[in-house]
């Protein structure tokens, strides 16, 4: 998720240009939100497809080297394999799109991802996160740290001064939130998010990505958003190089979910013990 200056000149005055009818995208979103569900016998499709865009995430002051080792393990086989050989989806390489770091722990996630014998990449926050708040030189020296331990990806936090007085820049993804904040992914911000990945597309050709972080946890949740996907932005934003779920009890449910579709029944805790 490197942000970066793209190498065109992009005139951005039409960016002063644009307005939100927020009541239209309130409703929007509460469209989305009522919808019912895919039906059954294609639920289970559409959550294996979720597990595929997730960035499995551990952003927490007590992170070690042993829970980033789980975190890897998770990440490369996220769902049971008995119950994807009961899907018939077994050995078909699902696994997560990344997983996503502090960088101090990029080099325990590269470890623990090379013993696993995986290539999923290693994402980390990076500049300041989640403030955003420290010195241009110390920002873009945590970058240049997290690439060199191994990370392929950067979530940058940016910094928010530029945006508010119009100092626009270039990246590859934009992301709703840190997710370390009150309020976090919501479906009203990422309707105007979305459309104006649209916009920028209609304008220059060029696909940004997108990502929502942060309280994103059901099952239920994660289809909502991927139909979201699909209506906004059509079948093209539906891969992992344009659309991630930033989330680390996400999976947990999701697994839980097909666990149910697959034995009738809910699990126990003892019987997905790594969720």
């Amino acid at each position: 998720m490197s942000a970066h200056q793209r190498g065109t000149e992009l005139d951005l005055s039409w960016i002063s240009k644009v307005q939100v009818n927020q009541p239209a995208v309130l409703r929007r979103a509460e469209q989305i939100q009522a919808r019912r569900p895919v039906k059954k016998e294609w639920q289970v499709a559409w959550l294996l497809k979720a597990v595929t865009f997730i960035d499995l995430t551990t952003l927490s002051g007590d992170d070690t080297s042993s829970n980033i080792q789980r975190l890897c393990y998770k990440a490369k086989y996220p769902i049971r394999e008995d119950l994807l050989k009961a899907l018939n989806m077994h050995g078909k390489g699902i696994t997560t799109a990344a997983v996503c770091v502090y960088p101090a722990r990029v080099c325990d996630a590269v470890r623990a991802l090379k013993a696993a014998g995986c290539d999923i990449p290693v994402a980390s926050v990076a500049t300041g996160f989640p403030a955003g708040q420290t010195h241009l030189k110390t920002r873009l020296e945590e970058i240049r740290l997290a690439v060199e331990d191994g990370a392929t990806e950067i979530d940058v936090v940016i910094n928010r001064t530029l945006v508010l007085t119009g100092q626009w820049e270039g990246s590859d993804f934009i992301k709703t939130s840190t997710g370390k904040e009150t309020v976090n992914a919501t479906f009203p911000v990422a309707i105007v998010m979305l459309r104006a990945i649209r916009d920028f597309f209609w304008k220059t050709g060029n696909k940004i990505g997108f990502k929502p972080a942060g309280g994103i946890r059901s099952a239920k949740d994660s289809l909502a958003w991927l139909s979201l996907i699909k209506e906004e932005l059509g079948d093209e934003w539906l891969k992992p190089e344009l659309f991630r779920i930033g989330a680390s009890t996400l999976l947990a449910d999701i697994e839980r979910q097909i666990y149910h579709h697959v034995t009738g029944r809910y699990a126990a805790y003892h019987d997905l013990p790594m969720s």
